[in-house]
């Protein structure tokens, strides 16, 4: 009876070992134990042109307030609100008659002094009056000849002229209103559109990093366009003319510490007004042997950091801390963390981690994109 029942559990147990056994030759050629494949690009050095995207406003050019230069009741507004008007057209016309009244008066008295003198000029030579007489005379006739001119330009004041050529806007007193020489409130204000200045924001420390690469030969000037700038507008277009940065019109901003560069732009269409916001595409070199990584290669840490993996020689996955700069297309510029011929994983991330050996393959890109970096810069 006893040995009835050894036998049945002892072949339970041989058939579970060799269960066992087979399950654990499974897992040894299972494919999960194989290398992983993963996409990479070879980094190589290119010429890259470094520009800078930095946020701006619109300026007039020029600005004059017209203000009155004689008291007096405004008879006639001669100009169409927010249209261009000519340098000396009449804007505005004042009541004259008294300035008609007082410029009478003084051809009169003009005519009265010169005439005695005259008469005086004669009888002098015939010791008929004194040479005082005659000296107060002709200081009468040019008291005289200089209230006439005072006169003159009086009347010809009542004739408010624009003193620019530009765009005028909405007028600030209408007929019937008592204007006066030296009023705070201007009649109006005329704004000189082109060119049209565009000042733009860049933080101090970026122009300090910018002339120390230029002086260390990092990267190169880049010749006669290093002055030109092209315009973004506030919906993403692109302004068709080309402007020029005014060098000597450089400040720095106190309340930001800020530096303030300003830019000449050609506007004959108007389309750029005083006061709207837009991007200024600023040249700053050319770098010679720049490294760009794909950016879809270039993750970040919890910490922000810049990483990329990157597939070593004996075909291992090594993480690099990046300091990364300007950005082109698809590409990023490595300044530091990558080199020329590092092979950087751009396809299979999500299956690998470092230290994995892996099984790497040339992922071939569209190189025609044009070099051109730019940077972005906030508002400080």
């Amino acid at each position: 009876m006893h040995s009835r029942h050894v036998w049945p559990a002892l072949a339970s147990v041989i058939m579970l070992a060799n269960l066992l056994s087979g399950c654990d030759k499974q897992q040894a050629t299972s494919p999960a134990t194989q290398a992983a494949q993963v996409g990479v690009v070879t980094l190589q050095p290119r010429a890259v042109s470094l520009s800078s995207d930095l946020p701006g406003r619109t300026n007039a050019y020029r600005v004059a307030e017209v203000r009155p230069q004689v008291d007096g009741i405004v008879l006639k507004r001669l100009f169409k609100e927010g249209s261009d008007i000519q340098a000396g057209q009449q804007l505005y016309q004042i009541d004259s008659s008294t300035y008609e009244a007082t410029l009478a008066n003084a051809q009169a008295s003009v005519e009265q002094y010169r005439s005695l003198a005259s008469r005086y000029r004669q009888l002098i030579d015939e010791q008929a009056v004194s040479k005082q007489e005659y000296d107060t005379a002709r200081s009468q006739q040019l008291q005289a000849e200089a209230q006439l001119k005072n006169a003159q330009i009086n009347l010809r004041y009542t004739k408010v002229l624009a003193p620019i050529s530009g765009r005028i806007d909405r007028s600030m007193v209408t007929e019937g209103a008592l204007v006066s020489n030296g009023q705070s409130t201007a009649l109006a204000t005329i704004q000189q559109l082109d060119p049209i200045y565009v000042d733009v924001t860049q933080s101090y420390g970026n122009m300090l990093k910018l002339r120390r690469a230029l002086e260390s030969g990092q990267l190169q000037k880049a010749g006669d366009n290093a002055a030109k700038v092209n315009l973004t507008l506030e919906d993403g277009s692109q302004y068709p003319l080309q402007g020029s940065l005014e060098f000597s019109e450089v400040s720095v901003d106190q309340t930001t510490g800020s530096v303030i560069l300003r830019a000449v732009f050609p506007n004959p269409d108007h389309l750029l007004l005083p006061g709207i916001f837009v991007h200024a595409r600023l040249p700053e070199g050319i770098a010679e042997q720049a490294i760009m990584a794909p950016q879809v290669g270039v993750t970040r840490d919890l910490k922000g950091t810049p990483t990329a993996l990157v597939v070593t020689a004996d075909n291992k996955i090594e993480q690099r801390e990046l300091t990364v700069g300007q950005v082109v297309g698809p590409d990023i510029l490595v300044e530091s963390g990558l080199k020329a011929g590092d092979r950087i994983v751009i396809e299979g991330l999500q299956f690998i981690k470092p230290g994995a050996t892996v099984e790497a393959h040339e992922v071939k890109r569209d190189d025609s994109a044009p070099a051109v970096a730019s940077a972005s810069a906030k508002t400080e």
